[in-house]
């Protein structure tokens, strides 16, 4: 049973990211002083949002550089603090080199964020934002889980530097991250393993692959359809709810699935087109398994991968979020509609409504 003192600042890795947003904006509006860590503090554009969230709020915000690649360059901005939330790591499918763009800032990042969090005697408990991709690799893996449905006892098994390599970055950075918290008994650590991120961002856009992702359903990309993938999906503010319990619940521990229910890309566009009407060619149905197949290269996408995704099931129990953590989701429809909503009014969708 860990209890944080509320008195010291706490550290957020990657602050000015789309989840670490709202956990930032979580701690500030409790009251707390946070401790930002971000790459270039003095990038206006980047922390312009955080800087406006803590002026409205009871807490208090100071900016520190630190780079997940560099040794000890959390060192400064860890000092003081019982809780430290580690959310820095790349979200991106399509990369030229996938050791370089995705393992080493995700491997490297946590086992350098964990070494300051050794060297800090005043760390009580790290929450690690790992991902549900760590437990299952491709949508088929859930066939090998019993019932077909994926827990925190199990781990993906399929993900490799050249297959599926997001995924594969997200399972050796959180196995690295148990060991080396297995390795002492001064600090608990506590992970979140959420499904694919949606709802509004912190500030107007964000270069996260969610956004491209639910912004291609509407933009007239998918409007002959859409592949028959099956996800599992949760709401970012949701999420920030459950790494703040993650973080302050004494009794929290080990992994915690983060995912409010399972959906679809086609249900996906279906709520959106219900809620927005036909002007932004939402799609109608799914494609062809053959045709996505054939022109899975041609998109950036392996065959390999859409061979194990298209048509599974995605199955995954949020149980123990639920109880453990007291998290309450959303509704997938006002996730969604949020997103896309904030998406239009930035500017990221042309609102094809208006004459």
């Amino acid at each position: 049973m860990t209890t944080i003192n509320t008195s010291k600042p706490i550290l957020v890795t990657g602050a000015t990211g789309y989840v670490a947003g709202w956990i930032t904006k979580k701690l500030l509006d409790e009251g707390l002083t946070v401790h930002a860590a971000v790459r270039n503090p003095n990038n206006k554009d980047s922390v312009a949002h955080l800087i406006q969230i803590a002026e409205k709020s009871k807490g208090t915000l100071k900016f520190f550089k630190a780079d997940l690649l560099e040794y000890g360059s959390y060192d400064a901005s860890m000092k003081g603090c019982e809780l430290v939330f580690h959310t820095a790591s790349p979200f991106i499918n399509k990369v030229k080199d996938p050791q370089r763009d995705l393992v080493d800032p995700a491997l490297l990042g946590t086992s350098n964020v964990l070494e300051s969090v050794n060297r800090t005697e005043s760390v009580k408990r790290v929450v690690l934002t790992s991902s549900v991709a760590a437990i299952i690799g491709d949508a088929v893996d859930c066939q090998r889980y019993p019932g077909g449905i994926a827990t925190e006892e199990q781990w993906n098994f399929s993900s490799t530097i050249n297959h599926q390599p997001y995924s594969y970055s997200k399972t050796v950075a959180e196995r690295k991250a148990w060991e080396i918290a297995g390795e002492q008994n001064r600090w608990d650590l506590v992970v979140i393993n959420p499904s694919l991120v949606i709802g509004p961002g912190i500030k107007p856009s964000f270069n996260s692959e969610s956004f491209r992702i639910i912004k291609q359903l509407g933009d007239g990309t998918s409007r002959l359809g859409v592949p028959s993938f099956s996800i599992g999906v949760v709401d970012v503010r949701d999420l920030a709810e459950a790494h703040y319990n993650a973080g302050f619940l004494p009794e929290a521990n080990g992994r915690h699935i983060i995912s409010a229910q399972e959906s679809s890309l086609l249900s996906l566009s279906q709520i959106l087109s219900a809620h927005f009407g036909n002007d932004f060619h939402f799609a109608k149905g799914t494609l062809p398994r053959l045709m996505v197949l054939l022109m899975a290269p041609l998109a950036g996408f392996k065959r390999k991968m859409i061979s194990r995704n298209i048509g599974y099931p995605w199955r995954a129990d949020n149980t123990k979020g639920i109880k453990a953590l007291g998290i309450k989701y959303r509704p997938v429809e006002k996730s969604i509609t949020d997103m896309f909503q904030q998406m239009i009014n930035s500017g990221m969708i042309k609102d094809k409504r208006k004459k």
